[in-house]
Formats: structure tokens, C-alpha cells, sequence
């Protein structure tokens, strides 16, 4: 699983060098590490939706399944609001600058609520499924950059998440300066149909 790769690239790294997995907006994901800038395709789950595919407002919740490694939890799902960075800060946090000309930073919180199916013994993999779009094309994502910023909760610290519990889990994905329109989309797993898909216009 994607998580369960980003995790010990977290690790591995030191605290000023994140991995960054870019992608030509529209194109296929591809990651790269500090250390080698090797090419690594990511993890792919399989296409799905939530019960309640629609568009949402800042804060509002949709719900859809999710198969953990420790069974099929019902979630409600709700993105709280995204921050995009400036140039200035986004070269601060990748490990070339040079890949990221051009481009910013956008950190999305999420709040997943545990609404049903069974414990999460540990380390979510839920948050996988958020991304971010910008003017209508996916980003790429940004590993290891806001696990513990402001309100986030890092999944290596998430463990027994029980039924009516809820943590905020960000994602950070690279996007074009000056884009428009920014949207948050997660998908479930094992149903049809289009993700909830939360729209925010003039993130900061």
C-alpha cells in the first residue's frame, strides 16, 4: 500500500529533505526520494466511490467504505479546508527545488470519522484515497510534508480506532501557481460511481 511506503520513506528521511512523488498534472503518478530520484510508480486501489457520491461544501460529510487491513470500516468523511503555500515556502519543503518550479504547495485536512465495521488496530490507510485537484487536474503528491503541521495527525500514531471516533489526517500535493480552483476528492472502495469531491475557491 502507497501508506505503508510513504511511512518508511518518512522515516528514512531527514527532517529538512522530503521524498516528492510529482506528477505532470493529468499524467501518471511517479515518485521520487531524496536519495535516488528514481522513478516508482505508485499504488493504485481499485476504482470506487462512496454511497453518496456528490459535491460537497467545506466541512460538509459524505460517507463511503474503506477496506482496512483489519476489515471494511463505513466513514464519514469531511474536508475541513486547504492551505495553499507560497513559492517561498513551498522550496523549503521539497528536496529540489528545481522540480518544483513553477509550482506550490497545497495541504488539504481532512476529517475522517470511524462510523462502523470494526476497529482500526493501526495506521489508517484511508487518507490515501484524499487528493487534490487544481483547475480541474490532479496534483502530485507531496510525501512526508504535513504529517504534523498545524491539526494534522500523523497515521503512524493512530491505533484501536473505534466506531464514532474521528481524526484529521492531511494530504499535501504539488499544484500550478495561480490555479482557480482547488478540490479535494476521496473515493471508497468496491462501489461505482464519481468520488465526494469538495471545492475550494481561493484556498489560503
Amino acid at each position: 500500500m502507497l501508506h505503508k511506503k510513504t511511512a518508511l520513506l518518512r522515516a528514512a528521511a531527514p527532517v529538512a529533505v522530503l521524498a516528492l512523488a510529482l506528477t505532470a498534472c493529468g499524467g501518471n503518478k511517479k515518485s521520487t526520494t531524496a536519495a535516488d530520484d528514481a522513478p516508482k510508480a505508485k499504488t493504485e486501489k481499485g476504482s470506487s466511490a462512496p454511497a453518496d457520491s456528490a459535491e460537497l461544501k467545506p466541512g460538509q460529510g459524505g460517507t463511503g467504505k474503506f477496506k482496512e487491513e483489519s476489515g471494511t470500516i463505513t466513514y464519514e468523511v469531511a474536508a475541513q479546508k486547504v492551505r495553499v503555500s507560497t513559492e517561498a515556502e513551498t522550496k523549503k519543503l521539497v528536496s529540489d527545488p528545481k522540480r518544483a518550479k513553477g509550482l506550490v504547495a497545497a495541504t488539504a485536512w481532512v476529517k475522517y470519522t470511524n462510523k462502523g465495521g470494526g476497529v482500526v488496530k493501526e495506521s489508517p490507510d484511508v487518507a490515501d484515497e484524499s487528493e487534490i485537484y487544481a483547475d480541474g487536474q490532479r496534483g502530485g503528491l507531496l510525501i512526508g510534508a504535513a504529517e504534523d503541521g498545524p491539526g494534522c495527525e500523523d497515521t503512524l500514531d493512530i491505533e484501536n480506532w473505534k466506531s464514532g471516533q474521528s481524526h484529521t489526517i492531511c494530504q499535501t500535493y504539488m499544484i500550478p501557481k495561480g490555479a482557480k480552483s482547488v478540490e479535494v476528492h476521496w473515493a471508497g472502495e468496491g462501489q461505482s460511481g464519481s468520488p465526494l469531491i469538495w471545492k475550494f475557491d481561493n484556498a489560503g
